[in-house]
């Protein structure tokens, strides 16, 4: 696609710039992304709307489908990121518009504090602990036990409930360090 197929629909585009707010009404639901109607602006050629929303860019939490966090027909408010030139679509952010439950988590807390945890996930190198809504840490393999073991597994499971130490908080990377509360 091309400004010379739709003069009209690159124009639009170019004259957008990063960080604008732009709203619409979500057009259609696909499990790569959001396709938005946008209130200002011609339609798209071939998608259900010249905005869209990449599934990363829907929330600030981890979603298992778009239709989590939107549904069709439902009014957006958005940031523009930048213009696709390959699609002719206006890259949106819906996540944007809302503060990072981790950076307002981050200015909350101090490494060395002990907070009440749940294992929601357990992987090979540790098991992942929900400290707060929507945030979560990682407490190595190597916090969890003294013993010589490959895996996590049989150590913690999902769902025990444990006594966490805020080890390191990596806001720029948004990852959470912790390490098992060690009794006196």
């Amino acid at each position: 696609m091309n400004g010379d197929e739709n003069p009209e629909l690159w124009a639009f585009l170019a004259s957008l710039h990063p960080g604008e707010i732009l709203s619409g009404t979500v057009a259609a639901i696909e499990r790569f992304g959001v396709f938005v109607a946008l209130d200002d602006g011609p339609d798209h050629p071939v998608f259900p709307g010249v905005g869209f929303i990449t599934i990363p860019e829907l929330s600030w939490r981890r979603i298992d489908a778009a239709s989590d966090v939107v549904r069709v027909g439902q009014r957006v408010s958005c940031e523009f990121l930048q213009f696709d030139d390959w699609n002719g679509e206006a890259r949106l952010s819906l996540r944007a518009m809302q503060p990072d439950p981790f950076a307002v988590f981050a200015e909350g807390v101090t490494v060395g504090r002990a907070l009440h945890g749940q294992v929601t996930k357990v992987v090979p190198f540790g098991v992942f602990v929900r400290v707060a809504d929507g945030i979560e840490g990682l407490i190595h393999l190597r916090e969890l036990t003294e013993l010589p073991v490959e895996t996590a597994e049989g150590i913690l499971q999902v769902g025990d409930e444990l006594m966490v130490v805020i080890a390191e908080v990596d806001l720029e990377r948004r990852r959470l360090a912790l390490s098992p509360a060690r009794r006196p």
